[in-house]
């Protein structure tokens, strides 16, 4: 039989390695929740620093979907005032151009949790009740819905989807979760507001258009996509014929009205890629991307008949018929081209000229540049 020295030496061995194994799983525990707590950290900062709302929208989506080791995530946001909506097609980028990026008027009838979405909600995916807010997700077999609010009022979801069904339930801790969803909903009103400064200082007060301002920046732009892209630019410049008769005859109100419903009519004929910005006075600059010179010209053509084919309601309830010159250029930047401030002025400047020739040809008319 063994003493008992010998039993209690043997116990306290067997003490020691258990504490010893303890002590390392508490060592590996810390070391992964300090990684966690990194990772966490890292993709917070990420949404926070987001310059604008095309980062801030790829990092709330693929960011999030490729750093969580998701199969799917999507992000609902309502805005019945389509002013995310516009404040993307003003920086040439329309919400269709994100992945899984749902902008809507409303969120009712979008899911069922929406009723009541206070804090994430976790469980069973089910196509009934989640295939609004996750189109396209295939083999979601779990979901987690958390919540975006701005001033206490829901106003959309982030929502992972994963194909493991016990990913998502309804016994996981969600606290990590809420605290993404309050860093998200700050980081889009934040940016959102951002956004909004930036193009209070690129907008036309009178038309609500593009000033010019706002031109020269995305004239940069897109000429470093084409030369990228060894594509094409065309400009065309607009510019009313005798807009001085209608100030002198019915006012600056007159003139001012004829102006803003100008813009709207030129709107309705361009694409949402093309650039379209106020000049200065009665004068309007179109650049269009990856255009050639023929589909231009068909493309003034057709903005020059929008305008003169039905009369301006004035305040003082006359009509009068407004017609326009318009001036076309193109360039096509090579590789080798570094100075593209002056290939910009020199493709305005141009456009200018050619607006210049259809004034002097008898106006109303669409004029390309000599080549």
């Amino acid at each position: 039989m063994q003493s008992k020295e010998a039993i209690s030496a043997e116990d306290m061995k067997a003490q020691r390695d258990l504490a010893r194994r303890q002590l390392d799983e508490l060592t590996d525990q810390v070391a992964r929740n300090d990684d966690k707590m990194k990772r966490t950290q890292q993709r917070e900062l990420k949404l926070l620093q987001a310059d604008d709302l095309d980062s801030l929208f790829s990092a709330l989506s693929d960011g999030l979907r490729t750093s969580y080791g998701l199969e799917y995530v999507s992000v609902v946001l309502c805005d019945p005032d389509h002013d995310i909506r516009h404040l993307l097609l003003a920086n040439g980028t329309p919400a269709e151009g994100f992945s899984n990026l749902l902008i809507r008027e409303s969120l009712t009838g979008l899911a069922p949790q929406y009723i009541a979405l206070h804090q994430p909600w976790l469980g069973a995916f089910t196509a009934c009740d989640h295939q609004l807010i996750c189109p396209g997700a295939d083999d979601i077999k779990s979901i987690a819905m958390i919540p975006l609010k701005h001033r206490g009022k829901l106003i959309g979801s982030i929502n992972f989807g994963s194909n493991d069904a016990h990913r998502f339930t309804r016994d996981h801790a969600s606290d990590f979760l809420a605290h993404l969803g309050v860093i998200a909903s700050f980081s889009i009103e934040n940016t959102v507001n951002r956004a909004r400064l930036m193009r209070s200082g690129f907008t036309d007060v009178l038309t609500g258009w593009n000033n010019r301002r706002y031109l020269s920046v995305r004239l940069g732009e897109e000429l470093a996509r084409a030369r990228r892209d060894q594509a094409g630019v065309v400009c065309l410049m607009l510019d009313v014929d005798h807009f001085k008769r209608v100030n002198d005859t019915w006012g600056h109100a007159a003139g001012d009205a004829v102006l803003r419903e100008l813009a709207q009519r030129i709107e309705s004929q361009v694409r949402a890629s093309d650039v379209a910005a106020r000049y200065g006075g009665e004068e309007f600059v179109v650049l269009l991307p990856n255009t050639e010179v023929e589909s231009a010209k068909l493309l003034a053509e057709r903005v020059r008949q929008a305008i003169s084919a039905t009369p301006f309601d004035l305040p003082c309830g006359d009509t009068v018929t407004v017609t326009v010159s318009i001036g076309i250029s193109e360039v096509h930047p090579g590789p080798d081209d570094k100075d593209l401030k002056t290939i910009g002025d020199s493709l305005v400047a141009r456009a200018d000229v050619a607006l210049y020739a259809a004034k002097s040809a008898g106006r109303n008319r669409v004029v390309v540049e000599a080549a």
